[in-house]
């Protein structure tokens, strides 16, 4: 006997339709989808970056509306220059959860490297007031780059027009 393998249209149009995820269907509890990404972490941390990938792209299809799986992507397509994917990635984790200023710090840094340094600025401003402990790495990252970007930016004065 085989298994009925047919899916409701309108289940589909919710899945299709980035509605629900898969896991409205399977009913994983918050802490089992926060196992799924630290393992997808723990894969990254080895150097199983195409492993580490599709265990982050299934945490989105299971729950989109959970911001692990697109921070997790976002600061994986910073790191190979990927800058595209990576604000798109980084733009709906800090939409889903704007209280991560490592979320903010990697957004900032995308937008810097795309020469949009004011809303870069704002980015490492927020993460900065979400870790005024300095605990986060991501946050003393942006801390970081924006005073290497103050030391490095020359003084702007006013010259007079040459005659």
């Amino acid at each position: 006997m085989k298994a009925d393998l047919r899916v409701p249209a309108a289940t589909l149009d919710k899945l299709l339709g980035n509605q629900a995820g898969l896991n409205e269907y399977i009913g994983l509890e918050e802490h089992e989808l926060r196992a799924i990404a630290s393992l997808g972490v723990r894969l990254y941390e080895q150097g199983r970056t195409s492993e580490a990938r599709t265990v982050f792209q299934g945490l989105i299809a299971l729950d989109p509306n959970l911001y692990l799986g697109d921070a997790a992507l976002g600061a994986m397509d910073l790191t190979d220059g990927r800058l595209d994917s990576a604000l798109s990635h980084l733009t709906k984790a800090v939409e889903l959860n704007p209280d991560d200023p490592s979320v903010h710090a990697n957004l900032g840094e995308v937008l810097l490297r795309q020469a949009r340094s004011t809303e870069a600025q704002e980015h490492f401003q927020r993460a900065e007031a979400l870790d005024p402990l300095s605990r986060d790495p991501g946050a003393n990252r942006g801390r970081a780059i924006m005073a290497g970007l103050n030391l490095a930016a020359p003084e702007t004065q006013e010259t007079q027009p040459l005659d």
